[in-house]
């Protein structure tokens, strides 16, 4: 490939990459992406001219922010200096916040949107102008990081241009890094001062730089470093590895003065010349960490003063949340399909998918390239081997000339692994399984990916295979914001289908009228499914149960009110089973609505799989205010309307409400009973537990029961422990418990969990719930809810 024709190509790809960003920055409705609802409010704070915020350790407590307060500074800063003309003091009206959103999940019907959108607020002034302005921002740093790994796919490959043109493609047409460019998200100046720190490592060690040269080189270093560590913690692995590069340019140099008389081989003058060495690498690093101590320390140190810890992440944790024990190496790869789709492409608050065959496809794409990368690695080695020799002998110092000779594959292998090794230490404690976590490592990854994809191919066919996929990206690219992302935000005034409405006229204090029903219905079910769902007669544990309402709005509203639907259990009194969001998929409250107009609303509710039965659920609607919770009535003086009475009938099987439980591949839940599920304080249930061995064990445990409060407090409680040990795989075992009830249980419902443990050196150890696509969950079942009257 001709280098005019190399530089076309480029020229396309970035063009390409700029355009289809600035339409995902502009197609993505405000704050409805990864973390934008955070990451502004911290650029509007700085662009007021007020001081950084103290991240503070209540989650209640914590700003707008939330959780970004903890973040170094320097991207916010930027879009304040971008942004700090505008006036802004609309922010608390626009960034509405839908507080039924379901995010981080994919539901069957809607209420994704982070935020509400009124069509009145204009979207070139106020805040809605200052956010699109450092998201076409973040599409221009995003545009930096597609060069950089063009660049570095030259260092790779220098004579393979294909590389070069082909990484740099897959990370501009990857969806989910597009996305992430055209938001407010401060990975868009980590991910190119990333990649610009690699990029210079791998040239201080491939120029042959005089002493003057190579101090300034490593000074630049410094300085990108500096910048990158006050954007985001994460940038930390750069350091070792830059570290890493001073000694193998320094070894680079002693080679060169091999030829003038240096030692060769594994011998006194050799390792005298390696501590010489490490002691010249020493004193090039200070010298590299003094413009990062100079551009981050303050931070840094900041931390340490405010929070007591150098990277603030306590404080960080004490918003965001973490999990309720670390999650070991075997749950965090149960989660790799969540983490894949969050790296491909899952838009909105982590909620809105692709089609999802087309992940499959990308990640097939992934394991060619995989394992395509072991081969091109051999390859590299077998070259490098016959070009220079291999000698046992010498083993360490032909190490070290390989890693020199090769130093853009090494420190992109080795960036790349630091980068996932730190995203495997933070996902152990929070809910991090995210791909887009490692974009930080974007033009590393892309640059091994297409190396393995083609680098080992005969490079007609290798230029071949690499337009194809790249080609493909951008399709899927190109299509994302037009055909994912707007969809999904999309007001739905449609119609409904009906198939067989069941009229209703349930008028609401004369504001909103239901005016029918249909039970089974969904948009995401064909004519034929719907008819099936609507011909059955009862419903078992885990079934999932499908509504359409019909709403008239009959006046303008000044107070939002959410619609709850509730199937409850008349013996209990209360819902086994809700969904809550505002009309219109969760789009639009009631503020927003004009009389005379119609809406239709699916919902989908989920039957519990230790729901106990037989039962006769009622389905229940009402609305109601959620800033305090009071209902609007109907104008009978009702505050909730009974659609249907729902008939739950118990799952096959040969014990009381049977289900499946699977507590760490170890035992499994088959059934369960209580005596009462309505009890008075003081009194005493009774709970009988059917269970299983799923395979010989070797360990007694303690199987757990409580009755808990919200804030954990316990009203009952037994543990027993079992002779586990000596029971039969696969043999029912019955296992009965008591739970006494304090006489001081104030009246109320209350869930009843169950659990198992064993007790090594002091520490309790439970047994975690194996999910049905093998995933550990929690390390306790919420079994059944139980009523205490007075």
């Amino acid at each position: 490939m001709e280098e005019k024709q190399e530089k076309r190509w480029l020229r396309l790809i970035l063009g390409l990459f700029i355009i289809l960003g600035g339409m995902y920055a502009l197609v993505t409705p405000v704050f409805e992406a990864s973390d934008e609802l955070w990451h502004y409010p911290m650029i509007r704070h700085l662009a007021d001219g007020n001081p950084l915020p103290v991240q503070v350790f209540d989650p209640a407590q914590a700003g707008p922010w939330k959780q970004e307060a903890s973040q170094p500074p320097l991207y916010y800063y930027l879009g304040a200096a971008l942004t700090f003309w505008i006036d802004t003091n609309d922010m608390e009206t626009v960034r509405w916040e839908n507080p039924h959103v379901d995010n981080g999940i994919l539901t069957a019907d809607g209420n994704i949107n982070l935020t509400i959108k009124n069509p009145a607020w204009s979207p070139w002034q106020g805040t809605l102008l200052a956010v699109r302005i450092v998201r076409l921002f973040s599409v221009l740093l995003g545009a930096t990081t597609v060069y950089l790994t063009y660049l570095i796919g030259k260092e790779l490959a220098l004579v393979r241009p294909e590389i070069a043109l082909g990484a740099a493609a897959l990370n501009a047409f990857t969806p989910m890094f597009l996305f992430i460019s055209g938001a407010v998200n401060n990975d868009n100046l980590a991910i190119p001062l990333s990649s610009l720190g690699v990029l210079l490592m791998i040239r201080a060690v491939s120029k042959q730089y005089s002493a003057s040269q190579r101090r300034t080189a490593y000074l630049k270093i410094g300085v990108v470093i500096g910048l990158a560590i006050l954007t985001k913690q994460g940038a930390f692995a750069l350091l070792p590895l830059a570290l890493g590069a001073i000694f193998i340019a320094n070894w680079g140099k002693r080679n060169t003065e091999l030829h003038g008389g240096g030692t060769e081989g594994n011998g006194e003058k050799f390792w005298g010349e390696i501590a010489r060495m490490l002691g010249r690498t020493a004193v090039s690093f200070l010298i590299l960490l003094i413009p990062v101590i100079l551009i981050a320390g303050w931070w840094y140190w900041r931390n340490i003063v405010l929070y007591g810890d150098f990277l603030g992440w306590n404080a960080f944790i004490a918003v965001l949340g973490q999990r309720a024990h670390p999650a070991s190496l075997a749950q965090l790869w149960s989660e790799r399909w969540g983490f894949m789709l969050s790296y491909w492409g899952l838009f909105g608050g982590v909620n809105v998918p692709m089609p999802l065959w087309l992940y499959h496809v990308l990640n097939g794409v992934v394991v060619v390239g995989v394992l395509g990368f072991v081969v091109y690695f051999v390859k590299e080695i077998i070259d490098w081997r016959l070009e220079t020799g291999f000698s046992f002998q010498s083993l360490i110092s032909n190490l070290l000339n390989f890693v020199a000779a090769k130093f853009a594959l090494v420190v992109c292998l080795l960036f790349m692994a630091a980068v996932i090794v730190g995203l495997i230490q933070w996902a152990t404690t929070t809910w991090s399984s995210q791909g887009r976590l490692v974009f930080t490592a974007m033009s590393a990854i892309n640059v091994l990916l297409v190396a393995g994809l083609i680098g080992w191919l005969p490079r007609r066919f290798g230029q071949r295979l690499i337009l194809g996929v790249a080609g493909f990206l951008f399709v899927l690219a190109a299509l994302a914001p037009l055909a994912w992302i707007r969809p999904a935000y999309a007001h739905h005034q449609t119609a409904a289908p009906w198939l067989e409405q069941q009229p209703m006229n349930a008028t609401f204090d004369g504001k909103l009228r239901l005016v029918g029903y249909e039970i089974g219905q969904t948009p995401v079910l064909s004519a034929a499914e719907v008819a099936v769902a609507q011909q059955k007669a009862t419903y078992q544990p885990g079934d999932t149960v499908d509504l359409l309402l019909e709403w008239e709005v009959l006046e303008s509203m000044d107070r939002n009110w959410s619609v709850f639907v509730h199937l409850n259990d008349p013996v209990i009194g209360v819902p086994i089973a809700q969904r809550d969001m505002f009309l219109d998929q969760g789009l639009r409250p009631t503020s927003l609505l004009e009389p005379g107009e119609t809406i239709f609303n699916h919902y989908q509710l989920v039957i519990p799989e230790t729901a106990v039965a037989p039962a006769n659920l009622q389905l229940t609607v009402g609305l109601y205010d959620f800033a305090n919770f009071e209902r609007l009535p109907l104008t009978d003086g009702a505050d909730s309307v009974v659609l249907a009475t729902l008939t739950l009938e118990p799952a096959a099987g040969d014990v009381p409400n049977p289900t499946l439980v699977n507590f760490d591949n170890e035992l499994e839940l088959v059934g369960f009973e209580l005596n009462l599920r309505q009890a008075a304080a003081g009194e005493t249930v009774d709970l009988t537990l059917y269970w299983r061995a799923k395979r010989p064990l070797t360990t007694d445990y303690t199987i757990f029961a409580q009755v808990v409060d919200d804030d954990t407090t316990r009203w009952a409680s037994q543990d027993l422990g079992q002779p586990t040990s000596s029971w039969a795989e696969g043999e029912l075992q019955t296992v009965q418990m008591s739970l006494p009830l304090s006489p001081d249980t104030p009246s109320k419902v209350y869930p009843v969990i169950i659990g198992l443990y064993t007790v090594d050196d002091g520490q309790f150890n439970r047994l975690q719930i194996i999910a049905e696509d093998g995933r550990p969950t929690d390390d306790f079942l919420r079994l059944t809810l139980l009523r205490v009257n007075d």
